[in-house]
């Protein structure tokens, strides 16, 4: 899996528990959107951050599943649509 920071976007204060918890390549923005799953994250103030792509399906569960893990709620959770390009988005319940 990548991952890659938004310019200009603040990470949120767990970031490091992210990067602690799922095995990610830091890789540039671009390639990163062109993974067939993405996995928004967003900061405090509601901004996404962080994106994370995923190449097959058994990686985006694990990291959906380490996201949970960290007490963050996907927000798309209940829903088919993908939204601000993510099939999740991740922030602090």
């Amino acid at each position: 899996m990548k991952t890659a920071l938004i310019d200009d976007k603040k990470p949120a204060h767990f970031d490091k528990h992210i990067i602690g918890n799922i095995l990610l390549d830091v890789a540039p923005l671009d390639e990163v959107q062109e993974e067939p799953m993405l996995i928004g994250v967003r900061n405090e103030a509601g901004e996404i951050y962080r994106l994370i792509g995923a190449t097959k399906l058994n990686s985006y569960m694990n990291a959906v599943e380490e996201l949970f893990d960290l007490g963050l709620a996907d927000e798309l959770e209940n829903t088919e649509e993908p939204k601000e390009g993510c099939d999740a988005i991740f922030s602090e319940a």
